[in-house]
């Protein structure tokens, strides 16, 4: 399965998954009111993963971020603050403003699917993950576990490539090797991880890395799921959200190049090089390329485009959740939630274009 995310992640990601849902059921077919099967499937996968994406903003926010009526919660880490400054200086603005977007996302497409008698998407039962325990985070239930991620930055070398494309099934190398293996934090766990400057700062190295991950992906997913949506309403809302998306992904992709080429001295095996070097470096991987590069689109005879990749509509929603899962996203999460969100995907992507 190529998936709409890219990667060596996804084949870890299935097995993680079959694991989680052995011996697990789905539940009742949800109602899909005045909308196809397909079109009210499509939506609810697309407002859980903005639930989901809502969560980790939210974290990300609470320590890093500015927190005020917009997006309440959290007083704010000003160690970690200051270590995301690195990266920018409007880096506490921009997370803030990740987040708020995120929330609307979630809150609109629920919205529309009630206003159509489809049925929503509800994910508190599943807030049982930990909050970190840093000054500055709410002692909440979360949904996400951004203490634990493998993150994978294939997407640094993917958008760089003029020649390949993961819709043709290529694949690339990482940017940060070290990131895509073992178990990293990307806020501080505890008051302990401020200290010293090196590791605070390779946390909110992981994190600028796992921004990019994140909104990459859902650059992607969005144009993967329109293709197979009928309403054209309904399409104009794949349509309107998901070049957001990709605005987010073009902001952290500009803001990971600026992060600072260092050993983390509490995890030495975690090194940060400096990306305008060997292996990467040169015309095609100076860190200030944020715009996509022209490569492969649809046929190997055809002229290079510039394009969001990948695109592939096969099993989407799947490779999405997959994608997440393998990240470690959801460690700790319950073999209920993985049925649920399972439930979704299959049901997303069993979708097809109907004519009204």
């Amino acid at each position: 399965m190529k998936g709409v995310l890219a990667a060596g992640a996804a084949t870890a990601g299935a097995g993680l998954l079959a694991t989680r849902l052995s011996a697990v059921s789905h539940g009742p077919e949800e109602k899909s009111g005045r909308l196809t099967p397909g079109d009210a499937s499509i939506l609810r996968f697309l407002a859980a993963a903005e639930i989901l994406e809502t969560d980790l903003w939210q974290q990300y926010n609470e320590l890093g971020g500015i927190q005020d009526s917009e997006v309440p919660g959290g007083s704010g880490s000003p160690l970690y603050t200051d270590a995301l400054k690195v990266l920018d200086g409007d880096m506490d603005q921009y997370i803030h403003d990740n987040t708020e977007d995120e929330l609307t996302h979630e809150v609109f497409i629920n919205a529309y699917l009630a206003s159509k008698g489809a049925d929503t998407v509800d994910l508190d039962r599943f807030h049982t993950l930990p909050s970190s325990k840093a000054t500055g985070a709410q002692q909440i239930g979360r949904l996400t576990n951004i203490m634990q991620l493998t993150v994978d930055t294939t997407w640094w070398t993917r958008y760089r490539s003029r020649t390949k494309n993961p819709d043709f099934g290529d694949t690339f190398p990482q940017a940060i090797p070290t990131l895509a293996v073992g178990q990293h934090p990307a806020i501080p766990r505890s008051d302990d991880d401020l200290t010293p400057s090196d590791h605070i700062q390779a946390i909110a190295n992981t994190a600028g890395f796992h921004f990019g991950t994140i909104e990459q992906g859902g650059a992607s997913l969005y144009p993967s799921l329109a293709q197979r949506v009928t309403n054209v309403e309904v399409l104009r809302i794949v349509l309107s959200i998901g070049p957001t998306e990709a605005m987010h992904f073009q902001t952290w992709q500009d803001k990971a190049g600026n992060a600072p080429a260092l050993t983390d001295p509490k995890d030495p095996a975690l090194v940060f090089p400096n990306l305008n070097a060997s292996p990467l470096g040169g015309e095609d991987f100076q860190t200030n390329l944020i715009m996509p590069e022209p490569t492969v689109f649809l046929s190997r005879q055809l002229p290079a485009c510039s394009i969001v990749r990948p695109t592939g509509t096969k099993g989407a929603a799947m490779g999405a959740l997959t994608f997440l899962t393998a990240m470690g996203l959801f460690l700790g999460q319950s073999k209920e939630f993985f049925s649920f969100m399972t439930d979704l995907a299959e049901d997303a992507d069993e979708a097809r274009r109907d004519v009204e």
